[in-house]
């Protein structure tokens, strides 16, 4: 009898939905480290989860309702998004000074992810805002 794993499907996706509470964030690092540890993507994992847990700090702070994190395999790429239903595009902060309690998150998602973005879905349906990684160009950054 053959024991051997079936092949990892070559695209895949997870959505985690959660609610608007600050254990959230917590909660999507777990599961976006889980999700790419078990797909065999360790190079990635630091990197998803500080860019996944900053969209959805900012979710939970300036979003009103809940919020869903997706993560999406294709092409040879990992795409991150949060969707929430505030209807207010991120706008990263020009330089926050030492002493700003917030204004960092965008810069570090610019930094860190290849590349990233937001779309409006319509004022009553929130908007995404989303992050792509490639394996090769992996900023290991600690979560």
């Amino acid at each position: 009898m053959d024991q051997r794993l079936p092949e990892p499907p070559s695209e895949w996706e997870y959505t985690l939905h959660v609610p608007h509470d600050p254990l959230a964030p917590s909660i999507a690092r777990a599961t976006v480290r889980l999700v790419l540890d078990r797909h065999g993507l360790p190079e990635l994992v630091d990197t998803a989860v500080l860019l996944t847990s900053e969209l959805l700090s900012n979710s939970c702070r300036y979003a009103p309702g809940p919020a869903s994190v997706r993560l999406r395999w294709a092409d040879k790429r990992l795409r991150g998004s949060v969707w929430d239903t505030g209807p207010h595009l991120p706008r990263p902060e020009a330089c926050p000074g030492p002493d700003a309690d917030g204004g960092r998150g965008l810069a570090l998602v610019d930094l860190c992810a290849d590349a990233w973005g937001s779309f409006a879905l319509g004022v009553a349906l929130g908007k995404v805002v989303w992050f792509e990684l490639l394996p090769d160009a992996a900023v290991g950054v600690a979560a």
